[in-house]
C-alpha cells in the first residue's frame, strides 16, 4: 500500500474481506430466517444499526455525550412520514425508495439549527443542553398536533403508485432488501469519515482539545460539522423507520428512545466502530424478544447494564478484541476451560436471581393466575417458602462459585497478558 493510500485511509484486503462477508450476511439472512417476525427484526436490526452508528459518531468518536439524539432520528421520521402522504396525493413526485433520505434532509437541517447551540459548549454542559432540547421537542410533539399527530401520530401508506419491476413495498421482504441497502450504504459512509482527515481532527477534540486548539484547529467548529453528519445519518434512520412502520408517533422523539440508542451502544463497544452494531442487535432482540418472554425484562437489562460498566466498561467489542488478540498469539486455549466454568457458575446464579425476580413479579402482576408460575421448566410455588428458600440458595451458591471462579481466571488471565506483553518487548528487541 502506498503512503498516500495509507495517509487517506483506504480499505486493504481484509476491510473488503469483512465488508464483502458482512454485505453477504445481509444477502443471505432473510434466506435463512424467513419467518414474518425474522424479516421484521432484520428490518429493524438495520434502521438501528444506522441509528447506533450516527449516534456513536458523537459519543464514540467525539466524545460528545448526547441525551438527545433521538429528536434528529424522530424528526426525521416525521418529516419522511408527511413526505411519504405527500406522495400519496401527488404533492410531492418523488419514489418511495427515496424516502430515508427526506428523513436524512430533515436531521441534517434540525442538526443545523440545534447543533449551532449545542456543540458551543462540551462535557456534562453539551449532555444537559441536549437532554433540554429533547425535552422541549417532546413537549411540542404532544401539543402541536398538526404536524405531530398527537397522541395518534401520523401514519401512511407505503404502497402507492405503480408497481416497478414488480416492487410495490407490500411484502416485508422488498423493504427489508431496500433498508439493507440504505444500511449498507450508510455504514460504510460512516465508516469512511472516521477516515477522514476531519474524522481524525474528531477523535483528537475528544482526547486533547486543549492541544487541538493551541495548533490553532477551531474544536467547536469540527463538533458542529460532526454534529451536522451525525444528524443527517440520523434522519436518515429515521426516515427508514417511516418506510418499515408507516407511522410515526411521539414516542420516536423521546427521551426513552434516546436513552436506548445510548444504553445499547454503550453495550456493544463505543470506542470500537462494530461496537453499535453489536449493540443495535442487541436493542432490536431485547425490546422485540425480551420484553415478550417476561416482564422484567427492563431489571434484567439495567442488571447487564451494571456487570458491563464494573467489569466489560469498554463494551461486548473490546472483549471480542481482547480475546482475538490473546488468539493470536495462541494462547485462547489455555483460557477456555476458564470461559466454560464461567459460563456453567454465571448461569447457576442467574438461575436463582431470575427465579426470585420472577416469583415477585408474579405476585406483583399476575396473582389472579394463582401461586403456581413456571420457570424455565420447574413449577415454583410463589406463595411456598420452599421456593422461596431454594431460589435464595442456588442464587448464593451461584454468586460464590462465581465470584471464585472469576478471581481464579482474572489471575490466569494476567499471567496469559504478561506472556504476551513480554512476546512483544522481544519481538521489538529482534
Amino acid at each position: 500500500m502506498t503512503a498516500s493510500a495509507i495517509k487517506y485511509g483506504a480499505m486493504g484486503p481484509r476491510d473488503l474481506i469483512i465488508w464483502g462477508l458482512a454485505i453477504v450476511v445481509m444477502l443471505v439472512a432473510p434466506l435463512i430466517f424467513s419467518s414474518s417476525l425474522a424479516i421484521t427484526m432484520l428490518s429493524q436490526m438495520g434502521i438501528a444499526i444506522v441509528a447506533c452508528l450516527s449516534f456513536n459518531m458523537l459519543l464514540g468518536q467525539g466524545g460528545m455525550l448526547s441525551f438527545g439524539h433521538a429528536v434528529y432520528s424522530g424528526l426525521g421520521s416525521f418529516v419522511a412520514i408527511h413526505a411519504l402522504k405527500a406522495i400519496g396525493d401527488g404533492s410531492f413526485p418523488i419514489p418511495v425508495s427515496l424516502l430515508p433520505l427526506v428523513g436524512g434532509v430533515a436531521g441534517l437541517f434540525f442538526a443545523v439549527l440545534f447543533g449551532f447551540v449545542t456543540t458551543k459548549k462540551s462535557g456534562t454542559t453539551f449532555a444537559m443542553i441536549t437532554l433540554g432540547i429533547s425535552e422541549l421537542v417532546f413537549a411540542a410533539s404532544l401539543m402541536m398536533a398538526e404536524f405531530f399527530g398527537g397522541e395518534a401520530g401520523v401514519s401512511a401508506n407505503r404502497v402507492i403508485g405503480k408497481p416497478v419491476m414488480g416492487i410495490t413495498y407490500g411484502p416485508q421482504i422488498q423493504v427489508y432488501y431496500l433498508l439493507a441497502i440504505y444500511t449498507i450504504v450508510c455504514t460504510a459512509g460512516m465508516y469512511a469519515f472516521t477516515r477522514t482527515p476531519l474524522g481524525r481532527m474528531l477523535n483528537a477534540v475528544r482526547d486533547n482539545p486543549e492541544r487541538v486548539e493551541f495548533i490553532g484547529y477551531n474544536t467547536q467548529r469540527v463538533r458542529y460539522i460532526s454534529f451536522i453528519i451525525a444528524g443527517f445519518f440520523a434522519g436518515v434512520a429515521g426516515g427508514m423507520y417511516a418506510l418499515n412502520f408507516e407511522i410515526a408517533t411521539a414516542e420516536v422523539v423521546g427521551a426513552a428512545r434516546s436513552g436506548a440508542y445510548l444504553l445499547f451502544t454503550f453495550l456493544g463497544g463505543a470506542t470500537f466502530f462494530f461496537g453499535p452494531i453489536i449493540g443495535a442487535a442487541l436493542m432490536v432482540l431485547a425490546l422485540v424478544l425480551l420484553s415478550e418472554i417476561t416482564k422484567a425484562w427492563l431489571l434484567y437489562l439495567g442488571l447487564v447494564f451494571l456487570l458491563m460498566v464494573m467489569f466489560a466498561p469498554g463494551g461486548i467489542a473490546s472483549l471480542i478484541m481482547m480475546n482475538l488478540r490473546v488468539w493470536k498469539f495462541g494462547k485462547l486455549g489455555r483460557l477456555l476451560g476458564w470461559y466454560v466454568l464461567l459460563a456453567v457458575t454465571g448461569a447457576v446464579m442467574f438461575f436463582g436471581i431470575a427465579a426470585m425476580i420472577e416469583m415477585t413479579y408474579h405476585i406483583q402482576l399476575n396473582e389472579a393466575l394463582g401461586p403456581i408460575m413456571r420457570f424455565l421448566g420447574l413449577d415454583l410455588n410463589v406463595k411456598s417458602a420452599t421456593s422461596w428458600i431454594g431460589a435464595v440458595v442456588v442464587a448464593l451458591v451461584g454468586i460464590g462459585l462465581f465470584e471464585f471462579t472469576r478471581r481464579r481466571f482474572a489471575l490466569h488471565w494476567g499471567e496469559v497478558q504478561g506472556e504476551i506483553e513480554a512476546a512483544i518487548r522481544a519481538r521489538e528487541a529482534a
